[in-house]
């Protein structure tokens, strides 16, 4: 029997049960359905991490002081002293794989404008943090290098300052606020950048020269952190052995001492490869559990083809006693169980696109369906009909056909 008969004989076995085949499908429709939904969220967080941590620069390298671990015991970088101007400017001398440098001093308070206030987060840097960090100065201007050596009370602000302080849409540039008591005049407004994935408004800072932070707000001699950016992304591993070397040779640690470094560095880089690794983890663990519903339908669907030989047996009979041969009838099941598994997939698929949607329009949840997963739900698709359907086909193709005919 040729594959176009059993094509026919199998959408009209379908169709004289079109309720009974479409529960069987819905259970591969739901499976489907689930991973899709599944990859697309996980996908879609993956790429909009690696987005976020792009806006603040691929190459972005940061020193910490402090080593990770000393003794077995985690370390603080806040209580660290060991990033002293002395290691920012041999930087600046030394650098060949790095770009820009800006040292950093933080301090978190109230800024205040007349009658309203607002807690944030003062960052003191260099004239390179803004190109560092890529950010965009999208009303005034930056503060200037002279700015810096004269401890200038100049700032940036972020829009979410400009919105807290300046309420009534008041054009804050040459205005004065204050913080911890010091006055800063605005010399300029950053672009907005949002909020990023882990809930932190972006725009909720003030950047000043990290001279006036350092003596006139946190009154320290040393750095909080210091960042930098290499030339290029590929180039970041070259970057950080040279601020490697750079740095133990400034603190006095030496290879064969043993002495562990008193300073931590990190790329931007390797944030986003641990942020990707982590997302692919939860992604994977997320679609196994989704997949258990695949099974549950493939079960489904061997019980429902073997309703359906039960049924048709005198049918089975009937054709063998014609001629039908063991391995027709055994396509025939076979077929039947392959059309339900991929008639639910391609369902399945597009209920899974669609949801998908609607979770980013409504919830705002970061989606990506990858062209990949429709691919390989073909297959599992197409694997569940084969394998759940060829037990009741070959229980089909094993009937003695007198006994069949006979069957009531």
């Amino acid at each position: 029997m040729n594959i176009v008969n059993l094509l026919k004989i199998a959408f009209r076995a379908i169709a004289n049960n079109a309720f009974r085949s479409f529960l069987s499908m819905l259970g591969i429709i739901i499976g489907v359905a689930a991973v899709i939904v599944m990859m697309a969220i996980g996908q879609g967080s993956k790429e909009s991490i690696r987005k976020n941590i792009s806006q603040m620069g691929t190459n972005v390298i940061m020193v910490r002081p402090g080593a990770d671990m000393m003794g077995g015991v985690r370390q603080d970088p806040s209580s660290m002293q060991t990033l002293k101007i002395a290691d920012y400017e041999t930087i600046l001398q030394e650098k060949k794989y790095i770009t820009y440098v800006s040292p950093e001093v933080t301090a978190s308070g109230q800024a205040i404008y007349g009658a309203n206030n607002t807690n944030t987060t003062i960052y003191g840097e260099s004239l390179d943090y803004l190109d560092i960090k890529q950010w965009e100065v999208e009303e005034g201007v930056a503060f200037t290098e002279e700015d810096v050596k004269k401890n200038a009370k100049v700032c940036i602000v972020g829009k979410t300052i400009v919105d807290d302080l300046f309420p009534n849409g008041g054009d804050p540039i040459g205005k004065t606020i204050r913080f911890k008591s010091i006055p800063f005049r605005i010399c300029g407004v950053l672009k907005s950048k949002g909020y990023n994935n882990w809930g932190m408004d972006q725009d909720n800072v003030i950047i000043a020269p990290y001279t006036t932070v350092m003596k006139r707000i946190a009154a320290q001699t040393y750095f909080s952190s210091i960042n930098c950016s290499a030339i290029t992304e590929e180039l970041s591993e070259e970057a950080i052995e040279e601020l490697t070397g750079i740095l133990r040779n400034n603190h006095k640690i030496k290879d064969t001492s043993g002495d562990s470094d008193d300073f931590t560095i990190r790329s931007q880089q390797e944030m986003m490869e641990t942020m990707s690794s982590t997302m692919d983890t939860v992604t994977i663990i997320l679609v196994v559990a989704a997949a258990f519903s695949l099974l549950v339908a493939g079960i489904g669907i061997m019980n429902i083809m073997l309703v359906s030989v039960t049924e048709r047996t005198k049918e089975i009979g009937l054709r063998m006693s014609v001629g039908a041969r063991g391995i027709d009838i055994s396509n025939q099941f076979l077929i039947e169980s392959i059309i339900i598994s991929l008639t639910g997939g391609v369902l399945g698929i597009l209920l899974g696109e669609l949801t998908a949607m609607l979770a980013n329009a409504v919830f705002h949840l970061p989606t990506s369906v990858p062209g990949w997963s429709i691919v390989v739900s073909f297959i599992v698709c197409t694997i569940i009909g084969i394998g759940f359907g060829y037990f009741p086909a070959r229980k089909a193709a094993r009937m003695d056909p007198i006994e069949a005919i006979r069957y009531e």
